[in-house]
């Protein structure tokens, strides 16, 4: 697996602890991004923001928690698919508007943003970063003297591609989601001990409203945006959805099992996506074998649909940070064993099916079934839950270029000689929207059928 994650955002409004709320809602998400994390919050008109490069707990100590103070707060967790990992680029981006503090946090990525860049450069924009989060804040700056709202709405028509966003100013919360519904951002209720008003919270996925007891609400409409402040809560449509365009490998990948997606259970499309596969490209085997913890999901399903024992034949290493080993030639062979480790006693002398979310550039899996058949294995036949990954992503995951997808560049069969299986198969486009149970059309697949839904301004991938 060579997908990097994306990011997620979170939001709380009207609660006496938003800024511990913010910090676990993202520390739920942090699977999403483990770059740079930030959160601001809002006290009596002033923001107050700690932000830093890292993850969630390593970045906020108990004394940085204790200056979030207020009853609002956004926070974002981040992996860059635009702009390098910077500090200028963690997020939230913070301002200082005619009309006071913005604070904005983005998960997704603006296609137009080059383009909309150099336009604002011509007439004096100076950028701080390089990410594509900060071409918003200038567009709102130029809206002149109106409302915040009207130029939140203003701005966010002239941006293309893929934004789900929470936008934090001295006096009210927004929240935002591009036409096409790309990427998820949900809405819910907290119950604050003591108060018979809820405070209310958004999230890029679920799970982080099941950490902090919060009741999921509804999904954050396509082109609308939805702002609450001291007087109530309101909603406009900024932008007519002709069409839904969500990522469908949020399904596949990107989301956390637990969380509801699209508003649909994501360990259930999993689950469907395996017992589908097994259908398309069943085959004699002793066990079914996940490759934690991507493969987990989609195997139990297999497994359930072939009847075919599940085992967790390969167990990883969840404890391992970044490695500072040079890679010398007496080393090299540890390679993927750091993290992850067969069993020999469950593998050896079996024919085993090893199953994997995603085949992106093939070395990895490569290593894997190596490691199978170190551990005894008879036979290794590889299954992916996703159809061949043969085009990049434009709406905010970073992906490799097309010429590293090996299914862009080999056939099934060089593949299957690559990896050193002896079959491989995936999931047909068509069997995975079997199992996510929704329309082809409401989903963006282009990574897997090269059909992008909007115009891609010459980017390269």
């Amino acid at each position: 697996m060579a997908w990097r994650e994306e990011c997620a955002v979170f939001g709380a409004w009207d609660d006496f602890e938003a800024g511990q709320m913010t910090y676990l809602g993202l520390y739920a998400q942090q699977h999403r991004g483990q770059e740079s994390a930030g959160i601001v919050s809002l006290d009596n008109g002033y923001h107050v923001d700690h932000k830093g490069l890292g993850l969630v707990g390593d970045i906020f100590d108990e004394a940085a928690l204790e200056r979030l103070k207020g009853r609002a707060a956004i926070g974002h967790v981040r992996y860059s698919t635009t702009g390098r990992n910077l500090l200028a680029n963690a997020q939230p981006l913070t301002a200082q508007l005619h009309s006071g503090p913005i604070a904005i946090a983005h998960n997704g990525n603006i296609v137009n943003s080059a383009v909309l860049k150099e336009e604002l450069v011509r007439q004096g924009a100076i950028f701080q970063g390089s990410n594509d989060t900060e071409v918003l804040l200038h567009l709102i700056a130029r809206q002149g003297q109106v409302d915040i709202k009207t130029g939140i709405v203003n701005a966010l028509k002239k941006m293309q591609g893929a934004f789900s966003m929470v936008v934090l100013t001295n006096n009210a919360m927004f929240v935002a989601r591009d036409p096409y519904g790309f990427r998820p951002l949900v809405l819910g209720r907290r119950k604050v001990e003591g108060r018979e008003q809820a405070s209310t919270v958004v999230a890029s996925e679920t799970c982080a409203f099941d950490l902090i007891g919060a009741k999921y609400e509804r999904e954050i409409a396509p082109g609308e945006l939805y702002w609450i402040d001291e007087e109530g809560e309101g909603s406009v449509q900024f932008a007519e959805s002709t069409r839904t365009a969500h990522c469908v490998f949020e399904h596949v990948y990107f989301s956390r099992p637990d969380s509801k997606v699209f508003d649909r259970s994501v360990y259930e499309t999993r689950k469907q996506m395996g017992k589908v596969l097994s259908d398309e490209s069943g085959v004699e085997a002793d066990i079914v074998v996940p490759v934690p913890d991507s493969g987990v999901t989609s195997a139990i399903g297999y497994s359930e649909a072939s009847g075919i024992p599940f085992e967790l034949g390969i167990i990883r290493n969840h404890y391992i940070g970044r490695t500072f080993i040079q890679p010398s030639q007496s080393i090299r062979s540890f390679g993927v064993k750091i993290k992850l480790n067969p069993q020999r006693e469950i593998l050896a002398g079996k024919r085993v099916i090893v199953i994997d979310d995603s085949l992106v550039r093939g070395t990895t899996s490569q290593k894997i079934i190596n490691l199978v058949r170190q551990a005894g294995a008879k036979e290794v036949h590889f299954r992916v839950a996703s159809p061949p990954t043969t085009g990049g992503c434009y709406y905010g995951v970073d992906t490799p270029k097309r010429r590293s997808l090996i299914a862009a560049v080999k056939t099934q069969e060089e593949i299957r000689e690559f990896i050193g299986a002896d079959t491989l198969a995936y999931l047909s486009v068509e069997g995975m929207m079997k199992a996510v149970n929704a329309p082809y059309e409401s989903y963006c697949a282009a990574c897997f059928d090269g059909k992008y839904p909007t115009e891609l301004y010459g980017s390269d991938l």
